[in-house]
This record gives structure tokens, C-alpha cells and sequence, in this order.
């Protein structure tokens, strides 16, 4: 077993067998297992990896809703040395196809039936896969080209016990356990390498603030394929013995059905998900007696919120956060015990074995209460971005700092306020949107001539899209049209949903876009204080 310091996944799923054995693991459905049982799962398709030809240090992709099947997936993959890719489930093909050939991902684990999709035609469609020659289906129907979970599983009796511990013993800490797909301001996703002693030491950490203990029992409406689903959620639960219980997709109804049914003590989410709990004209009628945790962040959150957060639904600890996949998604956090004002109006401080500081534009460190950029350094901090050094030393500098694009104002305790988005970035729903990668897509429909894409505030999804577009010569597109052909084209939380037509955009000197102003026009237009 390595030092905590140099741990790695497999030696967290065996470290939870041993500890937390009986207790219960993981449920979904009919699966009710221990962690015992969680432990020979994914033995068993760790072996079936091997078995079917996974190398050490390939990736395997994961294109599917939180499910059982999707943590056993990604934990035999571990187990193997691969390195998993996971893949928004929110995205469309060429969105999916892109993420595949740019990681040279070799096998993928889908599903054929989520929400009336079908994610292995929605590939095909694409006729662009370069190196993708296996396809398992986790749940729904196979087709041609395609194995079925069960059949997959089969082949593991093909793989002697000697040549599993040995690929088991052989992941180290310093390898990468994930490559997590995510967007920027150059318009395309790069991916960021993260390590498995980076994760487990940071999550571990993680754990021990926001107060997870054996016996807990977590929600986790938190995609499996972002960093917090899958490592504070996923991984923290095997660290402290808590089960798991996966939500496949996100609606408050369901959640407040489930907190009583499945006794549930841990509920993360962004600020939307309580305050619509809060305001359920029949949360009187619903016991949420057992809820005991909370992690919340990414929005705006009211003072008040938090205090109701605790006096309404009982929540004993309520902690906000920040931080970036470039970051293992990890940099600074409150603690339980910090007065609402600071979990509200701040993300935290610094982590453990984690630096933060705000500095100008010299990367010169500011006074106190002055704005500044966010930077970070750390053993967090990814390795780089797939096969894009030139991205890599813009985004680390030569001291190690990781330069977060985010503007904040650091108080005299060391917690940091985020003051302005990363670039152009907003937060939809809980997911980041880059207009520079909606941009690129919209340019590609026939009538658009120039676009450019803010955020605005909505009461429901935190904030929404509002497309400028100037018509391509000759054009009059149709708003609805246009906002139909983005649906069909990306992932939903990226579509605009408002769309003005205009004869220019406004051009700052050196011909670049002025956001600023087309963020009070959209205001304006939409009767925005």
C-alpha cells in the first residue's frame, strides 16, 4: 500500500474492501452490494479489461448517465493502469467524436437508451472515428459492432490471478488515472492529465472538511463525468466508507422523493438545487431529517440561503468551494464552522499542500482586498494538456502557478471572492459554458455571418446564452430556426436562448468583440436590473 501521499485508485478499493467490508457500498436498482461485493466487481472487470487487450496507460472512454455500471467501468480501469476519458452525456456526436480522437480513445463504454438517446448512433452518425474499435453497451440494446456489459464480463475467466495483481501492483501514483475533457477560450476542449496520487490526496483532504463519515449516505446528482461527481463523489465514498447512491439525471421532485426513501445524508449541488427545495410549497409533507451534509458553490449564493439551509432542512454542515479541472478540480474551501457570511459570499481558502494568491498582470502578488488574477500551485495541478504544450505554458508558468483566467479579491483571512468569470465564461445549470467554443459552432450555420455569445441571468438555470448575431450577406435567418439547429448541434446547456439580430457587433481598437457592452444591451433587452 503506497503512502498516502502516493496512493492510487486500486489501492483505494481495496483499502475500503478491507476497512468497510459488510457495509454497505453502492445501490442502484436492484444492486445492493457491499463494498466487498463492490471490490469483486470490479475485479472482475478489471480482468475482462485485461482480457479483451487494455494496455497500460490506454484510454477508455465512459460516454453515460451515472449508473452502477459506469463506477465499476471506470474503477476496473483503474485497477488496470488505463486512464479513463470521461464524456459529457449532454453532448452530441461530433461534440463525443472530438473528445474520442483527440485522446485516441480505443474502447468506449455507452449506452443505447438514456433519455430516447442512442449514443452509439449518434457516433455513427458522425463517420469519424478514428481509432475507436470496441464498443461495450452498458445498458439498452446492442447493435452491430457492439458487446453487450455482461458478454464483456464474460471474457474476465480468460485472466489468471497472477497477471491481475501484477497490472494492479504495477499503477503507481504518478500515473494518470483521468484525462478530463475541458473547454476554453480558444473555441475547442483540451485535455487536462491528472494523477492518481493528485486525486486520492486531494480528495482524501477534501473529504475531511466537508465532514464524510462511514455509514453516510450520498446522492450524488453530480454527473459522474465531471471531477466532482466522480471524485468527490465516486472516490470520496470509497475513502470513508460511505455509499453510494448514483441519480441519473438531475430534478428536484425526485431528489426530495429520495431523501426520505434512501435516508439520505449528503445532497451537493449547485445553490439552485436548495433553493428550489426550499421553496417546495409541500417541503413540510417531505422528511429531510436525515440530510446531514452539503457542498455547494459555482453561483451567487444568498446569506439567508445558508442560514435556512441549516434551520429548514437541518443541514449540520454547508461548505462552497472553487476549483478547475486543471486543478484535479480542487484549490480552495471553506470550512463547516465559518460564519454563513463567508460560505456565502466566498469560495474559501486555500487547501492543504495548496498555494493561492491574486496578482496583477506581472504576476506580482496585490494587497489584500485589491482584484487581481486567481492563480494556484500545488501537487494538485495537471500534468498538462493532452498533446498541447504550447496550451500547457500558457496556462502554467514557470514557477508553477496555475493561471485561472478568474478575477478575485482575496480577504485578510486568505478567502477568496470570485469577482469576475473566467474570460467569458458562465455557469449554466452548474455546467461552465464557453462562448468561444458555442461561437465556433454557430459560425457553421449557413445564415450566420459573425456571432458573439454572453451570459445573462436566469432564475432557473443561474444564467443562460444570448447570441448577437449579424445575418450572413443576403440572409434573414429565423430566431427559432437558428435556436432548433443549436440544439441539434451541441449540448443543450450551451444552446443561446435568446438570439438578437444585429447590423454589427461592437469592436474595441484592435477589432475584438466588446463583451462588456453586449452584456448591458442583452440586460437592457431583457429588462435586467
Amino acid at each position: 500500500m503506497g503512502q498516502l501521499d502516493q496512493q492510487t485508485i486500486p489501492d483505494l478499493v481495496q483499502q475500503a474492501a478491507t476497512r468497510f467490508g459488510p457495509s454497505q457500498a453502492l445501490v442502484d436498482g436492484d444492486i445492493d452490494w457491499s463494498f466487498d461485493d463492490l471490490s469483486s466487481n470490479v475485479q472482475q472487470m478489471a480482468r475482462a479489461l485485461i482480457a479483451n487487450g487494455v494496455e497500460h496507460g490506454e484510454r477508455v472512454g465512459i460516454w453515460a448517465p451515472n449508473t452502477w455500471e459506469w463506477v465499476v467501468a471506470a474503477l476496473g480501469v483503474h485497477e488496470v493502469g488505463a486512464v479513463l476519458v470521461p464524456i459529457n452525456t449532454r453532448f452530441k456526436g461530433k461534440e463525443a467524436s472530438y473528445v474520442l480522437n483527440r485522446a485516441n480513445v480505443k474502447r468506449l463504454f455507452t449506452v443505447t437508451d438514456f433519455l430516447d438517446i442512442n449514443y452509439v448512433d449518434l457516433l455513427e452518425s458522425t463517420n469519424d472515428l478514428n481509432s475507436l474499435n470496441q464498443i461495450i453497451v452498458m445498458r439498452g440494446q446492442t447493435q452491430s459492432g457492439t458487446i453487450s456489459m455482461a458478454e464483456f464480463l464474460e471474457s474476465s475467466k480468460q485472466t489468471e490471478d497472477g497477471t491481475y495483481q501484477k497490472r494492479r501492483e504495477n499503477v503507481s501514483g504518478e500515473d494518470l488515472c483521468h484525462i478530463m475533457f475541458t473547454s476554453g477560450t480558444t473555441g475547442l476542449p483540451k485535455g487536462a492529465m491528472l494523477t492518481h496520487a493528485a486525486v486520492t490526496r486531494g480528495y482524501n483532504d477534501w473529504a475531511d472538511i466537508v465532514g464524510l463519515q462511514a455509514g453516510d449516505r450520498y446522492l450524488i446528482v453530480n454527473p459522474f463525468f465531471h471531477s466532482f461527481g466522480l471524485n468527490a463523489g465516486i472516490l470520496a465514498c470509497l475513502m470513508k466508507g460511505v455509499c453510494i447512491l448514483p441519480h441519473p439525471v438531475f430534478d428536484v421532485a425526485a431528489v426530495m422523493d429520495r431523501v426520505p426513501i434512501d435516508k439520505i445524508s449528503m445532497l451537493p449541488g449547485p445553490p439552485a438545487i436548495y433553493q428550489t427545495i426550499l421553496n417546495h410549497p409541500d417541503l413540510e409533507n417531505f422528511d429531510m431529517s436525515t440530510l446531514r451534509l452539503a457542498v455547494t458553490g459555482a453561483a451567487v449564493i444568498p446569506v439567508e440561503m445558508i442560514v435556512q439551509m441549516r434551520e429548514k432542512l437541518g443541514f449540520e454542515k454547508v461548505v462552497t468551494g472553487y476549483g478547475l479541472t486543471e486543478g484535479s478540480g480542487l484549490a480552495t474551501m471553506c470550512r463547516h464552522d465559518d460564519p454563513p457570511e463567508t460560505i456565502a459570499k466566498t469560495s474559501g481558502r486555500a487547501m492543504p499542500g495548496m498555494e493561492v494568491q491574486i496578482v496583477n498582470e506581472k504576476g506580482e502578488e496585490v494587497p489584500r482586498g485589491e482584484p487581481g488574477e486567481i492563480v494556484v500551485r500545488g501537487y494538485n495541478i495537471m500534468k498538462g494538456y493532452l498533446d498541447d504544450p504550447e496550451q500547457t505554458t500558457k496556462a502554467i508558468d514557470a514557477q508553477g502557478w496555475l493561471h485561472t483566467g478568474d478575477i478575485g479579491i482575496m480577504d485578510p483571512e486568505g478567502n477568496i471572492s470570485i469577482t469576475d468569470r473566467k474570460k467569458d465564461m458562465y455557469i449554466n445549470g452548474g455546467f461552465n459554458v464557453y462562448p468561444a467554443e458555442v461561437e465556433s459552432l454557430m459560425l457553421s450555420h449557413p445564415d450566420i455571418g459573425q456571432v458573439s455569445v454572453v451570459g445573462v441571468q436566469d432564475p432557473r438555470m443561474g444564467e443562460v446564452g444570448y447570441a448577437f448575431v449579424v445575418p450572413a450577406t443576403g440572409k434573414q435567418p429565423d430566431p427559432k430556426e437558428i435556436i432548433e439547429w443549436c440544439r441539434k448541434e451541441m449540448a443543450n446547456y450551451k444552446c443561446p436562448r435568446h438570439i438578437h439580430f444585429a447590423d454589427t457587433l461592437p469592436l474595441n481598437a484592435s477589432g475584438k468583440v466588446l463583451k462588456y457592452e453586449l452584456r448591458e444591451t442583452a440586460k437592457n433587452l431583457l429588462g435586467q436590473s
